[in-house]
């Protein structure tokens, strides 16, 4: 009896718990009705959206910003190449498409290959096909801006590639951009022929930028400009007077020659040259001529250094000797005419004058 009672009471609470389940859940709507439709968002209600739990939504937004990038940003971002045509690379930045990018924009890279990261700019997020459109070199433009301006306010070194020569120097693609190279920036001393640079990577210096007119100045020279006068002041520090130096010649003006001594310049002014009268330095020397000089005077707070060429030569007086005596007869060339008289060359850096009086018995002369 007790049995039959035991399992009746089981198959109750089991008809219970099938009656549980089968009933109809009790709703949000139904237990609170006035607070279900307060917070009802009738909104995504009209738009067909259906409510998404606050975790997984963040969830997702977490997994898009891990995955992809932002294509709403005017910024440089990194891509990988992924595939390439005859015409075009094919970009891919994690966007929802894959980019395309003309390979007119890598000319300066032949070697471009699968697998190379680039870095592109968003130029049209979606074209009539709805094809990602991509621009290498705008990024590079905007990136070589940013390492110009860097490089300019931390006075670093670049690298730049001569492109051609134009008028007062040269165009150098630095990072992209055409920089100008002054002529007077290229090296220290005058530089006559421009075309030897041209195809040439060397190494420049921001000097300039106009951030205006988009325009870079670099210089060369500035590179070497310090080292240059730690140079001239060591070399000053051994000079003495009277001490000859092999030096060659770099720059020739009308009124003296300037020498290079290795390092520091020197100049030998025009009276210096020769014995004789000279109308112009070209009359001695010429450019690239090496030759001796003797170190006349030197300036070590100024680094001027003042050189002779004469003075290695013996004086023509001294080589005169007994030749030329008091009352003798000798042959000269005129070659200075002043209202007070002549001067006549007897030999070579020997010149005697021949004053107005002494030039007739008879005429009284104004000028020579």
């Amino acid at each position: 009896m007790a049995q039959k009672a035991k399992e009746e009471a089981v198959v109750a609470e089991a008809t219970e718990a099938k009656k549980a389940q089968e009933a109809p859940a009790v709703s949000p709507a139904q237990e609170n009705p006035e607070k279900f439709l307060k917070e009802f968002d009738w909104h995504n209600y009209e738009e067909g959206i259906d409510p998404i739990e606050d975790s997984k939504l963040e969830e997702f937004e977490k997994l898009v910003a891990e995955n992809f990038v932002d294509t709403l940003d005017d910024e440089v971002v990194e891509g990988e190449v992924i595939h390439m045509t005859e015409r075009d690379a094919i970009i891919d930045i994690n966007a929802k498409s894959e980019g395309v990018i003309s390979l007119n924009e890598f000319r300066y890279n032949p070697d471009l290959k699968v697998g190379d990261k680039v870095e592109v700019l968003i130029d049209v997020r979606e074209d009539s096909t709805g094809q990602l459109i991509l621009s290498h070199r705008k990024a590079r433009t905007i990136k070589a801006w940013d390492r110009v301006n860097e490089a300019h306010d931390e006075g670093s070194i670049v690298n730049g590639y001569v492109k051609c020569r134009t008028k007062g120097g040269m165009i150098v693609d630095v990072f992209g951009i055409e920089a100008f190279l002054p002529g007077s920036q290229i090296d220290v001393k005058p530089i006559r022929d421009y075309d030897m640079y041209v195809g040439k990577t060397m190494e420049f210096k921001v000097v300039k930028i106009n951030h205006e007119f988009k325009n870079v100045v670099v210089s060369h020279k500035a590179l070497i400009e310090a080292d240059i006068e730690e140079q001239k002041k060591e070399i000053i520090s051994q000079l003495e007077k009277g001490q000859v130096l092999e030096g060659v010649v770099k720059n020739i003006t009308s009124y003296g020659v300037f020498v290079d001594l290795g390092g520091v310049d020197g100049l030998v002014h025009i009276t210096d040259l020769s014995w004789s009268r000279i109308n112009h330095p070209s009359e001695i020397v010429e450019l690239d001529q090496k030759l001796n000089v003797v170190i006349l005077d030197f300036d070590e707070n100024k680094t001027r250094i003042q050189l002779g060429l004469k003075q290695l030569s013996a004086h023509p007086w001294d080589a005169l000797g007994e030749e030329v005596k008091i009352g003798d007869k000798v042959k000269g060339k005129v070659v200075v005419i002043a209202d007070y008289g002549a001067f006549i060359e007897v030999a070579e850096g020997v010149e005697g004058l021949i004053h107005v009086s002494e030039m007739s018995w008879s005429t009284h002369l104004r000028s020579a």
